[in-house]
């Protein structure tokens, strides 16, 4: 992720604030298809090679936390060959982006269900998690199989089974309980593809963070983008629930 020559030509100013945590619900890779006459895997394809300059820059701008919406609960829905497709990919990125994430100090970690996933691929994403826990430069967290309803599910049953009486039970604890566990909510989702839709995406976790829609496809949502986003968010004054300072 270090930086590249297609990246040389621009110096971007500094920001007013950065995020410390960012979500991305990466949307809009089959439209992106549909308009240049290709298979709807070819924009998920497309979406999977963005990623790595989204990293790119994510790094170069000081974002410490790095969300995105892989797969959802909801897509298993999907055609069954649009499905497999995205199995398949999420298994070749990993074959082929680990080593490089994991020289340049990237920290992979899994947010959602692990049930539904076919055991190679549950293997794989394993083996990327273990093999990058130490690292610190930047925290990848791919919700694969995650839907935020189910997380809250999951939470629920898990403080259940753990005997806590229903008095202990407050925000706190419950927030200890998710897929995040341990992390900072986030500061800002974005969304492209322009949809004003949450899909089910960090609901708890995003209570106060900050929504950036976009018009433009994922596959398109390059570093240019990226920090668009990120002046907007500089703009912005965080209530939190509160009054104006």
């Amino acid at each position: 992720m270090s930086p590249q020559t297609d990246e040389r030509e621009k110096e971007y100013p500094p920001l007013e604030k950065v995020p410390v945590h960012v979500g991305i619900i990466m949307d809009g890779n089959g439209r992106w298809a549909r308009e240049r006459g290709l298979p709807r895997l070819a924009g998920h394809r497309a979406g999977v090679e963005n990623l790595r300059r989204v990293l790119r820059a994510a790094v170069e701008f000081g974002i410490k936390i790095l969300t995105i919406y892989a797969f959802s609960t909801e897509n298993w829905g999907r055609p069954k060959e649009e499905v497999e497709g995205l199995l398949n990919l999420m298994e070749r990125a990993i074959d082929r982006e680990l080593p490089e994430l994991h020289r340049e100090g990237v920290q992979i970690r899994h947010i959602g269900r692990l049930d539904r996933v076919p055991e190679r691929l549950k293997q794989k994403i394993l083996h990327a998690l273990n093999v990058t826990r130490e690292n610190q430069r930047l925290i990848l967290n791919v919700a694969f199989n995650y839907g935020g309803r189910a997380e809250i599910v999951d939470a629920v049953r898990r403080i259940v089974a753990d005997g806590v009486p229903p008095e202990q039970v407050n925000e706190a604890l419950i927030s200890r309980y998710l897929y995040t566990a341990g992390l900072p909510d986030p500061d800002l989702i974005i969304r492209t593809s322009g949809e004003m839709r949450l899909s089910n995406f960090l609901i708890w976790q995003g209570a106060y963070a900050e929504y950036y829609v976009t018009p433009t496809y994922w596959p398109d949502f390059d570093k240019d983008e990226l920090y668009k986003a990120l002046v907007d968010f500089g703009r912005r004054e965080r209530r939190f629930g509160l009054l104006p300072g």
